[in-house]
């Protein structure tokens, strides 16, 4: 714990990261109301920014993207409190440029939080270890522990627990589409049953990326495709376009495609979305 309150005397900045999912099966419903999954968290380009500013007291200011809901419920100040328990820290602004798409399944949010951590480590020499950092990341939210290292993994349990996976596909192109629909995780949840895998993700995702087709899937897909008939056309419309493998990330609504090469989307210009290369 810090004996005297740092003084944080110049801006600082760091830049979020959004993550896709490369499969993600829910195998068990457990006690504490939570379902235990398995998935593939996957780093992409791109990134909010996030800026901390010396204050006479503690706020949160956004550009970019509307975020929606209450300032007590904004991870990032749920973070700073979450420190402040353990650490003397000052009053700060906390300003955040929102660009990666919100509702998306890409981890904006937790992103955000555990960047901010990781900014607040830095900025006020905390001497905060991995370990340390990602015990706070897990309290925030299931899949915010992963950003603290942002390297390709297996989560498992609740998705907060890691094991690096070597995957690179700095190789391919990797597009994202947005489109203009919004998927709730309580809606995504209940139209699935949990089903033990028979192969495990960790296994799958060591074949080339040409057969991940064949068998990598998103549980989520099945029962949102039936709700939001634009999310299931994007996705075919990625396949139609040449991709290797097209899958929605986490819970929507947010789909991507592996291409060999830069693909041509402008066929869905109409469709009202937004494309990312990430």
């Amino acid at each position: 714990m810090c004996k005297n309150t740092p003084l944080l005397t110049h801006y600082m900045v760091i830049f979020p990261n959004a993550k896709i999912n490369i499969g993600l099966n829910i195998t068990e419903r457990r006690a504490d109301g939570y379902h235990n999954l398995e998935t593939i968290f996957y780093p992409v380009k791109i990134n909010d920014v996030l800026e901390i500013i010396p204050a006479d007291e503690l706020s949160f200011e956004s550009s970019g993207l509307d975020i929606p809901g209450d300032l007590d419920d904004n991870l990032c100040i749920k973070a700073y409190h979450l420190l402040k328990k353990q650490h003397k820290l000052p009053q700060v602004k906390i300003h955040l440029h929102k660009h990666i798409p919100i509702g998306a399944g890409l981890g904006g949010g937790s992103s955000d939080a555990a960047f901010f951590i990781k900014l607040m480590d830095k900025a006020f020499d905390l001497k905060l270890s991995i370990d340390d950092m990602q015990d706070y990341a897990r309290i925030l939210g299931a899949d915010c522990a992963f950003f603290i290292e942002n390297k390709p993994v297996f989560a498992f349990e609740k998705g907060d627990e890691f094991e690096p996976v070597k995957l690179d596909l700095s190789k391919y192109s990797i597009a994202l589409v947005m489109p203009p629909e919004h998927v709730s995780t309580s809606e995504a949840y209940r139209g699935v049953k949990p089903t033990p895998t028979k192969t495990s993700l960790i296994e799958l995702i060591n074949l080339p990326v040409s057969e991940w087709r064949k068998y990598i899937k998103n549980d989520f897909e099945e029962s949102v495709f039936k709700n939001h008939v634009i999310i299931r056309g994007v996705k075919a419309a990625l396949y139609e376009a040449g991709a290797l493998f097209a899958s929605m990330s986490g819970s929507g609504a947010s789909v991507f495609g592996i291409f060999e090469q830069r693909p041509d989307l402008s066929h869905l210009e109409d469709e009202n979305v937004v494309f990312y290369d990430v």
